[in-house]
């Protein structure tokens, strides 16, 4: 009877600590989808729990990889990473298929490749090591003569571990290589290919970062002035040049602070960690620069006339979203160009 009562503490006891393990999974998969902002349904929970119940995976790594720097994750990053998302409302198929999605699919076979390769490469070394140690020792306790055919075959399959290690070290290596494309395709994604600079999404991911540290931010939405004169006159080969000189003057200028080509003719910049009129006074610093220059045609020497730029600055409310920032300071854009074009609203 007392055997009884032991075997029926040491059950309560394993389904307490089974149940403590389940809660904790639970926890995990929740902290997950909430800071994603995703639903609890189906779907998104069965993605947590292959993120959180392998952290160190390839998975958990492609997510990490993806969601650095404060972005969250959507439904097609979701869909791209493996997930079955067919009962959920999504962007069309072609969309998640583009991009990011793939880099960060890619990215995460290549992990799980290289997981596997170092598996294997652990487990031949280990088999050669035995091989070549029960050799050693035939030789020394039997006799070379006594045992000549086992040590032929002995040497014959340490060739075939040594071979097989040859061709996973090129493997490993080729995997290694295909990652740095990787994380180069990463980000030539969130770079402006015609200025270089970073774009778009680059910009609000620095955003998102700045706000969870509680950094003071600045935005500040830059316009070339009359710039379809430049585009229709001399055309969009020069028009190109023109954008690239004043996104490198802006760089330039505003030192360590993010510069953006956020669309056709538009720049933003982002200053953090200081005052507004610290930020006011790189951006004038542009400006002045950008009105002196005098720019001409290389092909003929052709002046192209006045190239200016206006632009609108503020300073974001603590956590304040990255759109409506953007919408203030494109305001006060606008302000600078009604006001004459070729300056700079504060608000």
């Amino acid at each position: 009877m007392m055997g009884g009562k032991v075997a029926l503490a040491f059950e309560v006891e394993a389904t307490v600590d089974r149940g403590e393990a389940s809660r904790a999974v639970f926890d995990r998969i929740r902290d997950f989808l909430e800071a994603n902002r995703l639903g609890p349904d189906p779907v998104n929970y069965a993605f947590g729990y292959r993120v959180v119940s392998d952290p160190a995976g390839p998975l958990a790594r492609a997510v990490a990889a993806l969601t650095d720097g404060g972005v969250r994750l959507t439904k097609r990053d979701i869909l791209a990473l493996g997930g079955d998302v067919s009962n959920a409302p999504i962007e069309p198929p072609a969309a998640a298929a583009s991009g990011e999605g793939l880099v960060a699919q890619t990215q995460m076979q290549v992990e799980g490749f290289q997981d596997l390769v170092r598996a294997m490469r652990n487990e031949t070394a280990d088999f050669g090591r035995d091989l070549a140690a029960t050799a050693d020792a035939m030789r020394v306790s039997t006799g070379i003569d006594s045992v000549s055919e086992v040590l032929r075959m002995t040497g014959a399959m340490l060739n075939r571990v040594q071979n097989a290690e040859s061709q996973l070290e090129v493997a490993t290596r080729e995997a290694s290589d295909l990652r740095a494309k990787l994380e180069e395709a990463r980000d030539n994604a969130r770079r402006d290919p015609l200025t270089g600079l970073p774009n778009r999404r680059a910009l609000e991911e620095a955003y998102a970062d700045h706000v969870a540290k509680g950094s003071p931010i600045c935005v500040a939405v830059c316009d070339i002035d009359h710039f379809k004169l430049v585009n229709d006159g001399f055309g969009h080969a020069v028009g190109d040049r023109v954008l690239k000189a004043i996104g490198d003057v802006l760089a330039e200028q505003c030192g360590e602070h993010l510069v953006a080509r956020y669309g056709g003719e538009e720049f933003v910049v982002l200053f953090a960690g200081i005052p507004l009129a610290a930020g006011q006074d790189m951006l004038e610093s542009a400006r002045q620069l950008v009105a002196k220059k005098r720019y001409r045609l290389r092909e003929s020497d052709e002046p192209l006339g006045e190239v200016t730029f206006s632009a609108g600055l503020t300073a974001a409310s603590s956590g304040e979203d990255v759109g409506d920032v953007f919408v203030r300071a494109d305001g006060l854009l606008y302000a600078a160009k009604a006001d004459g074009r070729n300056c700079l609203k504060i608000g």
